[in-house]
């Protein structure tokens, strides 16, 4: 089989914030930016790799939740443990460099995993864990 990862999807609750995040402090290019009922869905990725995008959706949106589902979804959104990405680079120190500089929130700085990565970790503005990890 051939299969790459077309699309993935992370909440936000803030578009504003997730552009000065995912635009200007990670430098994706912004795909598709869709306003409905209130709403709003934006889809980015990263610049040369027009297959691969990061949906971000307003939380809780699919229409079969209960109400207590979508408390717990925005719940563990403020605790920063509902969803995350893992992004590679091949500059580990330089990229946590821009992203401190941009005001993100760290989780962990850059250090050598005992699972053989290195690797570090920030919130984004809706509290998604944003993971990178060095590509050597």
């Amino acid at each position: 089989m051939d299969l790459t990862i077309h699309f993935t999807f992370l909440p936000h609750d803030d578009p504003e914030a997730s552009l000065a995040f995912y635009r200007d402090i990670l430098g994706f290019e912004v795909r598709d930016d869709v306003g409905h009922g209130g709403k709003r869905w934006l889809t980015v990725g990263p610049a040369g790799q027009p297959q691969t995008a990061v949906v971000l959706e307003p939380p809780a949106m699919e229409p079969g939740l209960s109400e207590d589902e979508r408390r717990t979804v925005l719940g563990m959104m403020a605790n920063g443990t509902y969803a995350r990405i893992t992004l590679g680079t091949t500059d580990l120190d330089a990229t946590f460099e821009r992203v401190l500089a941009g005001g993100a929130e760290v989780v962990q700085e850059p250090i050598e995993q005992p699972y053989g990565v290195r690797d570090c970790a920030f919130r984004d503005p809706a509290g998604n864990l944003v993971r990178f990890t060095a590509l050597n």
